[in-house]
């Protein structure tokens, strides 16, 4: 298998209400690409936030926009200084509740859309429909790790393509019966997609061409590890 990732150029700043599939598919067209059936479109949250309108203006000081984290938070995991690692009600656990001032006019905070994966299925339909091709798309958001330096962008919004690999009561390349093993491609194509896109290059989609998956999809929500499992709280 050979995989594929191109950066989409051009999609500008984006406001409450921009048709985002039409500004996506503008940039797609203006770099002389396409969309194809089976590519996988990965988008930043922050463009899909932006144009749902979760935008909080206002935010001047950083009391004010702690009071934001606290708002978007459900729990609050631990603190450390001005840093807070919150749980949000999408039950992802991350820094400041994912509340973001990066790439944000001045005065304004971006918040994680309302439902990542209902965001990911309506955006997705809209391409389709308008393309003919059948895709899957990715929202994303970067998050820290436990135990690892460094951050990674995540799948928080899936559609048409699966969350997790499961390859349990398979056998490995020795004849074992795998037992734990979940592999969370999704996660692993949002990180891909994030090494042609990049935090400060002002691209915030990406194609990923060359995937095999099986058809259907998975969720961003099936990612999300519950409570019961969780070893690091």
């Amino acid at each position: 298998m050979t995989l594929e990732v191109l950066p989409v150029k051009g999609i500008g700043e984006i406001a409450r209400g921009d048709d985002l599939a039409g500004v996506i598919l503008a940039a797609v067209d203006s770099g002389g690409m396409e969309l194809r059936d089976r590519d996988v479109l990965v988008v930043t949250h922050k463009i899909v936030s932006k144009a749902e309108g979760a935008v909080v203006s206002g935010i001047d000081t950083d009391a004010a926009y702690r009071e934001v984290v606290e708002q978007q938070a459900v729990s609050i995991i631990r603190r450390r200084g001005d840093l807070i690692i919150a749980e949000t009600s999408h039950g992802f656990v991350c820094a400041n509740a994912g509340v973001d001032r990066s790439n944000a006019v001045a005065g304004t905070v971006v918040l994680l859309p309302e439902d990542p994966d209902r965001s990911a299925h309506k955006l997705r339909t809209k391409l389709e429909r308008a393309t003919g091709s059948s895709i899957g798309l990715i929202i994303t958001d970067t998050f820290g790790r436990a135990w690892r330096r460094g951050v990674v962008d995540f799948a928080i919004g899936i559609s048409g393509v699966p969350a997790i690999v499961d390859y349990r009561g398979k056998s490995d390349m020795q004849g074992r019966t795998m037992e734990v093993t979940e592999i969370g491609v999704a996660d692993e194509i949002a990180a891909a997609a994030d090494l042609v896109m990049g935090k400060a290059d002002g691209i915030p989609v990406a194609i990923v061409r060359g995937l095999v998956f099986d058809e259907g999809g998975g969720r961003g929500s099936d990612l999300v590890r519950p409570a019961e499992e969780d070893l690091f709280r």
